[in-house]
Parts: structure tokens; C-alpha cells; sequence
């Protein structure tokens, strides 16, 4: 990060990228490092900018050169003297309080000029609590206007509670508790009067706003302990929003103001203080409720950056100061009422800079006494780079090997949302997503035990088509020692091929940790007894190293397929011999892994719960880890039954998954990617059940994405495009997920002809469930199953998640004598 101080630090030049756009290049500026140090620094050749945090608040004449600088940027902009603008207008912000974020307002009404801002206001509003009306024509059409909008305000149902308003000014420019008056709501002529003034003193671009007095929630009366009486106070409460993960908003701070309720409550007007020893102090004792208020306070805040933020999508490039400028901080004020006895959140304001310097300045006092840093900056700094980062990766070409199925079609959307440009080596050369890449390169790649001759034809085939790729990845499981060997052939960035191909292999990953012995404690601690079977005399060598009960699975399986648990050496010959007889090449059951061949192996069972741990690594460091559970396998196929995000698990025993599975993935040399470890976790720690070389399958992808806001697609292009990814650094999720897997052979009938897909899909439009589909076929798939269906519920505990799940699924047909939703469920407590 880098601050500008001077028009003559930067440059504005014509963007190659983005016409119409300016490029900000920095020839000077003022960096920082940690401890503290900056230093002043001159750059040559000059620093491209990639993200501009623009000057809050009111321009000078001497920093006009501010708004001129950053407008019409190619780069992610916020602080824009347009957005500033709007979020500092009273009447603006409060009507976007009111109408577009459904938040309790002060009623109020505002005279404002035909040059005043707000033309998107619908004048005249009926049936709202904030009402614009703009006065024209001579003195005496403007008083009268005043007089009988004045009239049908405060005779008003939404008045009805109030028996005092205010009169001030009204406009961007108007900060502070400013010049303003007291009327009582009889006294109409003394208001109409006041707001005659105000109009005559005003510019034209400004207004008038009468506002209704909101009373404010009383401090319990205390034994007196002087003559002197107490006078009423008002406790006003200001929270920062950014936004953060997924362009959603996220609160990052609360400091509350306390003052007289005869004068209004500002900014700067006293030293600001916590909110819960504040609800404290205002007579609220139970810790519940103090901390029901502020959930309340956190989803207020939150709808209102929400409602703002679709208000400038509405917004023309130039209404906001260039076609990537967003507001990306902004603060909201809330005034604590009383209501009917009961504590209400009136929303006063929005605003650029007020709520940020407080908040600060909270944070520096309690700095000051011993507190911990607050998480303030390191939120806003993840946001901002964040969206930085997203600009970094526009307009690179991606090499992707494998498409994938139906399963996997998000990548097509995430690509054009990011920006990317796919270039795709599919071996089916009628796939769906030909039409959805910037150029596609059929190659039959199918046969993957030749990966090797496979990698130099890709290179030939991109040398002849001109084609430079920034980064090659795969998320396909077949396809990953295909997408390493490429990697290394055009020299991109990725975890070599033979670390690539020792976790491919399930076999070689357990025999690999097997022999790591350095570490507290060693890889070797998390490694399962195994051994690989090519033939039935295998199977009889196996079962003298590998007690039974122990599970027989494809040694380059995925999906779960032909995985089966087997009691004794001759259900291991059984199984055995059928996969071999039904599984032979990659046509018998495409993408399970059959181009590599059809070998197996035989491992322990491993007692305990399973579990999914998807890291981001980068040069061996660990950007982001996230746990989720799995219920009960459905045996003796152990298939995926259901699932949840956040994991049940106090942080300590995540702690050892992650860890583990951090260590595993070092051991075998998997240094730069986004990794997928199953493990399961038992009384005597985690235990290793397989290492996916790619981003996780299935639902969590998307699952990570609504919880913790990261995108596992945008850390893998980040990571082979040679940038460490930005991740949350104390990632807190915003919901709990639970789903539930559905088969072909269970819920076939019940999808399909009983109505339950069409019913889920029309409850996924309003937001009810979540649904993520697998394949496109709900037929049965015999002995080799995989499941077809994800369908989840979001709540904000895990156990109401989990009830308003089990619920869906009765109501549908899910669940079911044979297929127990609620016992899937059961292990998520």
C-alpha cells in the first residue's frame, strides 16, 4: 500500500485495457512495512496502481486535485467524490435507509431546489416515512408549497408518536451537528417559518430537512446523589461496514457516543465507548439481550451497505465516478429509541469517513489501556486487496485440462465473472462447454497411464495455435499429473509432477508418509496400513498385513466408487472380482479414474468421524484451511450421506485436521495449489484416508463460498498465476450448511416423476435451499452409484440448519425407512 500526497506523485495514462479508462501510475509515495516503518520512495520504472482508496469527505481547494486523480479508473476505485457525495446526503442515504433497506427511520420531509441531488427520488413520495419535495416558482407558489407539504407532514400518521421536529440543513456539505432549530409539532408557522429562512440562505444544490425528534431510550433512574437534576441522554451508536468476500457487506466495528437528547448526538461531540458496556449502562442486564441487540445492530448495519451497494448498481459509470468505482467502506449511524417499552434501532445516517475516524479512535484508546488490536484494519486491508487481486487476474489466459461434467459448470460462469479467459484441452470434443471458452483444443487425453507423451502434444498443440497461457490448473481428477506435466513443459507455476503423482496414487500416498519420519509428530503418524492388489494373489498378501474389517476401494478412484467395506479375505476375492470383470477402461464408467487402470487396494478401516479439509498452499504456506464434516457413510458402498459447514468440532481438534492435513500434503511435495484431504478423526487424532490434488468436488466449492465468502477457483488461478491469495485471516462463518446426498436408486422416482426437483428448484429461485447438481441423470447406476444430488439447508445455527433440512426431506419423499435423513444427520451435534 502506497499513499499518494501530491498530484505530482502520479500520472493518468489512457488504459490499454479498458477504453475510455485512465491507468494511475506512482512515481513517489509513501509506503509501509511492518513495525510501523514507512519510508518515502521513488519508483522508477513507475508503479501501476490496481486499486485506489480515493480521499473521504469534503475537498478543499487545495486537494481538488483528489477527485480529479481518481476518476475513471481501470482499477477497482472507492471513495469517489460522486459516492462520497451521496453517502453524506441526509436526504439521499436516509431514503435508502428507509426504502431500499427497510430500516426504522426518523420521519422526515425535505425541500430541496430543482439543482439539488436525489433526482433518482421519486418526488412526491406517498406511503414512505422519508417524503422530497422540490420547490419551484416564485416566493409566494415556494410558501405556499412549504405551508401544505409542512401541514400533511406533521398531521401525519407517522407523527402520530413524535412531538418534535427539526429543522436544518440539508445537503452533502452539511456535517456535524450544524445550524438546525426545535419546533414543537403544533407549532407549524414557526416551522414553516424556519424553513422559509433556511431555503432563502441556502445554495441550490442544497435543502431543508424537518425531521421528526425521536425520543430517546431512557437510562434507569439511580438514587440521586447530588441536588442537581439529571438530564436526559441519548446514546448514539455508529458501526463500519466494508465489503468484504463475495461483494458481500460485513460489519467491522461498533463505538457508541453518549450525549444530552435536547442536542443531537454527533460525531466527535464525546470520547466513544464499547456498545455492550453501553447497554449496560442503559439498563439492559441480560447478556442474551444485549447480545440479541447487537445481532440486530449487525443485521441492520449490514442490510444498509447491502441497499446501498444495489443502489449504485443502478448507477451510471459517470453517477459514480468511473465504471469500476464502488463504495467499499462506509459508516451508519443508529440512534437506541424506546418503542412501546421495548428497545428500538433507529437508523439516522450514512456517511464516508465519520463512523471510520471514531471507530479508529475507539480502537487507538483501548490500545492505550491493554486491548488486543481490534480487527478494523486487518478487514478493511483483506477487502481492498481482495478486490485488487481481482483485478489482477482479468484478462489472463488460463490453460484449463478437463472440462469435467454438469458438476463443474460453475467454472464457466466464475470465468466470465472473473474475467478469465479459458482455454480448454477436453478430451470430448462435442462437450457443452466448447461454446463457453475463449478456445477449445479437443485432445484425447483418456488413456492416462501415457500422461507423459499427453503433456508434449498439449505443448505442440498450444505452439501451433500461438497460445501463451499465464497459468495451467485442472480441477478434474483424472487430469492433474496431465495439468503438472504440462506445467513443467511451459514452465508455470504448480506442484511438481511427481508430487502430483505419489498423491495420486492412494496406494503410494499412504506408503510415502509411511517413511516420513521427521516432524512432531511425523507424517508417518497419520498414514494408514494398505496395500495395493492387482491380482487375487494380492489379496491374499493383503489380507496378512491389513486387518479386517478394512475397505476395498480403486487405487485412482473418485466419487467414491467401488469403495466398499469387506469383513474377511473372501469378500475382498468377491469384490474384487467384480470391479475387474465391470470396471476395465474409462468408457465403463467415465471420470472415476479408469484411464489410469483398474488396480485397487485394501486399507484399514479407520474408526471415527470423516472430514474434508480443503487448503490453499503457496511456496509450502498455508493461505487458507477450511474444515467440513460428513455423516455417517451408507455401508457397505460407504457412500457420502450428508455433510455440514462449519465443522461441529471445538477448534482444537480442527486445529488437528488441518495440521495433518498441511503436514501430508508437505510430505509428499505438494507445495503451490488448492488441495482437497479426507481424513477421519478419532480418539487418537486424524487419520489420512486420501489426498485430492484439486480443489475440492461436490458441493463445497460453493458451500466455502456462501460460509467463509472465499472462492476456491479464484485461489487456484491466484496461486498458478504466481500470487499468494488474499483469504480471510480469521475466516467467521455467515451461516451453517447442512445437506443431505440424494441417489438414483433412492430418490429417482421422487425427483423425476414425484415433483421433488421441480419443487426444489422453484424453493432454490427464493433462496430456500441450496442445490448443487451432480449429474444430470437420477437413474441408477447399479453397484457403482455416485450420488446425484446435493440439497442443503442455511440457518443461523447448525441445528436449526439441520432441522429445517430433515424437515424438506420428509415433506419430499427423501427421507425414507431405507434412507434415514435424520439418523445422516444425527453426528452433526
Amino acid at each position: 500500500m502506497v499513499l499518494c500526497l501530491s498530484p505530482s506523485w502520479a500520472t493518468r495514462v489512457p488504459s490499454s485495457s479498458s477504453p475510455g479508462s485512465f491507468s494511475l501510475l506512482l512515481t513517489r509515495g509513501v509506503s509501509f512495512g511492518a513495525g510501523g516503518r514507512s519510508a518515502l520512495e521513488s519508483f522508477s520504472p513507475p508503479r501501476r496502481a490496481h486499486y485506489v482508496l480515493g480521499a473521504y469527505g469534503r475537498w478543499g481547494a487545495e486537494r481538488r486535485w483528489v477527485p480529479e486523480l481518481t476518476r475513471d479508473l481501470d482499477c477497482p476505485t472507492a471513495g469517489t467524490e460522486p459516492l462520497c457525495r451521496r453517502l453524506e446526503d441526509p436526504v439521499l442515504g436516509r431514503w435508502v435507509l428507509a426504502e431500499r433497506a427497510g430500516l426504522a427511520v426518523p420521519p422526515c420531509v425535505a425541500f430541496v431546489g430543482a439543482a439539488a441531488p436525489g433526482a433518482e427520488l421519486p418526488e412526491g413520495m406517498r406511503g414512505t416515512r422519508v417524503r422530497l419535495v422540490r420547490v419551484r416558482g416564485g416566493p409566494e407558489e415556494r410558501e405556499r408549497t412549504v405551508r401544505e407539504e409542512l401541514r400533511a407532514f406533521l398531521d401525519g400518521a407517522d407523527m402520530e408518536r413524535y412531538r418534535e421536529v427539526w429543522v436544518r440543513p440539508a445537503g452533502w456539505r452539511w456535517r456535524g451537528p450544524g445550524p438546525r432549530s426545535t419546533h414543537g409539532k403544533a407549532a407549524g408557522p414557526a416551522v414553516a417559518g424556519a424553513v422559509g429562512a433556511r431555503l432563502r440562505a441556502l445554495r441550490d444544490d442544497d435543502g431543508v430537512l424537518v425531521e421528526a425528534l425521536v425520543p430517546p431510550a431512557r437510562v434507569p433512574a439511580a438514587p440521586p446523589r447530588s441536588p442537581a437534576p439529571r438530564l436526559p441522554l441519548a446514546l448514539r451508536i455508529c458501526t463500519l461496514v466494508c465489503r468484504s468476500w463475495g461483494d458481500r457487506p460485513q460489519l467491522c466495528q461498533v463505538s457508541c457516543s453518549v450525549g444530552h437528547a435536547e442536542a443531537p448526538v454527533h460525531h466527535g461531540a464525546a470520547l466513544p465507548q464499547g456498545l455492550d458496556s453501553s447497554l449496560r449502562h442503559w439498563g439492559v442486564a441480560a447478556p442474551e439481550q444485549r447480545q440479541a441487540l447487537a445481532t440486530r445492530l449487525r443485521e441492520a448495519a449490514e442490510a444498509a451497505m447491502a441497499a446501498v451497494l444495489a443502489v449504485e448498481a443502478e448507477l451510471s459509470p459517470e453517477q459514480r465516478g468511473g465504471a469500476r468505482a464502488h463504495t467499499d467502506i462506509m459508516g451508519v449511524d443508529f440512534l437506541l429509541a424506546c418503542v412501546d417499552d421495548a428497545l428500538e434501532l433507529v437508523a439516522l445516517s450514512t456517511n464516508s469517513q465519520r463512523c471510520l475516524e471514531t471507530c479508529l479512535l475507539a480502537e487507538a484508546m483501548g490500545r492505550a489501556v491493554g486491548q488486543p488490536h481490534g480487527d478494523t484494519a486487518r478487514l478493511l486491508a483483506e477487502a481492498m486487496l481482495h478486490r485488487a487481486q481481482r483485478r489482477l487476474v482479468e484478462g489472463k489466459d488460463i490453460l484449463l485440462i478437463g472440462a469435467g461434467g454438469v458438476s463443474k459448470s460453475f467454472v464457466w460462469d466464475a470465468a466470465r465473472h472473473y474475467g478469465l479467459r479459458i482455454h480448454l484441452v477436453e478430451s470430448d470434443p462435442e462437450h457443452f462447454a466448447a461454446g463457453l471458452v475463449e478456445s477449445f483444443l479437443p485432445y484425447d487425453s483418456r488413456e492416462h497411464r501415457r500422461d507423459e507423451e499427453h503433456a508434449e502434444r498439449v505443448a505442440e498443440l498450444l505452439r501451433s495455435r500461438g497460445l501463451q497461457p499465464h497459468a495451467c490448473l485442472s480441477y478434474w481428477d483424472d487430469c492433474v499429473v496431465l495439468a503438472a506435466l504440462v506445467c513443467e513443459r511451459l514452465g508455470l507455476r504448480c506442484s511438481p509432477a511427481a508430487a502430483v503423482r505419489v498423491a495420486k496414487h492412494k496406494s503410494r500416498t499412504q506408503q510415502h508418509l509411511r517413511s516420513c519420519s521427521r516432524g512432531r509428530p511425523a507424517p508417518a503418524a497419520f498414514a494408514v496400513p494398505c496395500c495395493r492388489l492387482q491380482s487375487h494373489g494380492d489379496v491374499e498378501r493383503a489380507a496378512a498385513a491389513v486387518p479386517f474389517p478394512a475397505v476395498a476401494k480403486l487405487e485412482f478412484g473418485a466419487g467414491g466408487v467401488g469403495v466398499k467395506l469387506v469383513e474377511n479375505p473372501e469378500q475382498c476375492h468377491e469384490h474384487a472380482a467384480r470391479l475387474w470383470r465391470d470396471l476395465r477402461e474409462d468408457s465403463d464408467h467415465p471420470g472415476i479414474g479408469l484411464g489410469w487402470g483398474n488396480a485397487m487396494l485394501l486399507m484399514e478401516y479407520v474408526p471415527g468421524t470423516e472430514h474434508d479439509v480443503d487448503l490453499v498452499l503457496f511456496e509450502g504456506r498455508l493461505m487458507g484451511a477450511w474444515v467440513s464434516d460428513n455423516g455417517p457413510t451408507r455401508l457397505p458402498a460407504c457412500l457420502e450421506t450428508a455433510a455440514c459447514l462449519p465443522s461441529c468440532l471445538p477448534p482444537d481438534r480442527q486445529a488437528q485436521l488441518v495440521r495433518a492435513a498441511l503436514q501430508c500434503c508437505l510430505a509428499c511435495g505438494l507445495r503451490d495449489g488448492v488441495f482437497n484431504v479426507e481424513l477421519k478423526l478419532g480418539p487418537a487424532g486424524p487419520r489420512l484416508l486420501e489426498i485430492n490434488p484439486r480443489m475440492g468436488g461436490f458441493y463445497l466449492r460453493d458451500w466455502i463460498r456462501e460460509v467463509y465468502g472465499a472462492d476456491l477457483l479464484l485461489a487456484a488461478v491466484l496461486v498458478a498465476l504466481g500470487l499468494p491469495p488474499v483469504l480471510p485471516a480469521r475466516p467467521a462463518p455467515r451461516t451453517h450448511l447442512a445437506g443431505v446426498m440424494c441417489l438414483g436408486s433412492e430418490h429417482g422416482a421422487v425427483l423425476g416423476a414425484g415433483g421433488a426437483l421441480r419443487a426444489l428448484r422453484e424453493l432454490q429461485s427464493r433462496g430456500l435451499v441450496r442445490l448443487n447438481r451432480l449429474f444430470e441423470e437420477t437413474a441408477a447406476d447399479g453397484d457403482y452409484e455416485e450420488p446425484c444430488l446435493s440439497v442443503a439447508c442455511a440457518a443461523e445455527t447448525r441445528a436449526e440448519a439441520c432441522a429445517r433440512l430433515l424437515t424438506l426431506c420428509q415433506a419430499l419423499g427423501i427421507d425414507s425407512p431405507r434412507y434415514p435423513v435424520e439418523h445422516f444427520l444425527s453426528h452433526f451435534k
